[in-house]
């Protein structure tokens, strides 16, 4: 007869997205997640699979949490000029030195973990919908030119933001991450040679 579990598992997940988040995939022992985790391999084990299916699991429970959290901010009312603001000032500086999950595991596992590549790859679809649906309210609201390269300028958005949380996980200068915000969003602006 099996021992109940005498754990939460979406507080172990919470718990190694975070540990995976500092310390990235390699880093991260088995006997690491135990000792952050409180729990004996043989329990990770049994319930996770292994230490990549935890690691699955933890970029899922990231994306239904933090960013979903970043996708509603996005999705705020108000100019959209302003709301974009606010979301890149926000994901500098609400937890600074931590860059975003998603970034640091394409930047750390790239293509070589197909599994993971669908993650994180999904994660950067919604971020450059969620930034086209602002974009495309901005031309329709008169915040932002008529003739807006929409498509265009997602891919200078979504290339801006990678840049900027690999910059605030370097711990460089957020008043220099809020000037190159300030002219990505000043270039939005301004027609069309």
């Amino acid at each position: 007869m099996a021992r109940p579990r005498e754990f939460d598992e979406q507080d172990v997940i919470a718990k190694a997205t975070d540990l995976f988040r500092r310390r990235g995939y390699t880093a991260t022992s088995v006997r690491d997640l135990g000792a952050e985790l409180g729990l004996r391999q043989s329990s990770l084990y049994r319930t996770f699979g292994d230490k990549h299916a935890l690691f699955v699991r933890a970029l899922e429970h990231y994306r239904a949490t933090e960013s979903a959290q970043a996708g509603q901010r996005l999705g705020a009312p108000g100019p959209s000029l302003a709301v974009l603001r606010e979301w890149l000032l926000w994901m500098v500086g609400h937890e600074a030195g931590r860059g975003c999950f998603v970034v640091n595991t394409a930047a750390e596992l790239g293509a070589a973990d197909p599994e993971v590549r669908v993650q994180t790859e999904a994660a950067f679809d919604d971020t450059r919908k969620t930034l086209a649906a602002l974009l495309r309210r901005g031309v329709a609201d008169g915040d932002l030119p008529a003739a807006l390269a929409v498509d265009d300028a997602v891919e200078l958005l979504f290339t801006t933001v990678l840049g900027l949380r690999v910059r605030e996980r370097a711990g460089h200068d957020p008043r220099r991450l809020a000037a190159a915000i300030d002219f990505a969003l000043a270039m939005l602006t301004r027609p069309s040679a």
